[in-house]
């Protein structure tokens, strides 16, 4: 592997280890839809029905 490979697999490893550290100290959801962000992965899904936006 080269250099600048190794290097870009470390920056993704550490911008993995910021987004979950800060995902932890949000606090819970209750009663929400459950499931990822929908704002990150770009979809609503609600009863079956998914809507893009």
């Amino acid at each position: 592997m080269t250099p600048a490979a190794s290097r870009a697999l470390a920056e993704a490893e550490a911008r993995r280890r910021k987004y979950r550290e800060k995902e932890a100290a949000m606090p819970k959801e209750i009663g929400g839809r459950g499931g990822k962000e929908p704002g990150r992965y770009g979809d609503w899904e609600v009863k079956g029905l998914t809507s893009d936006f």
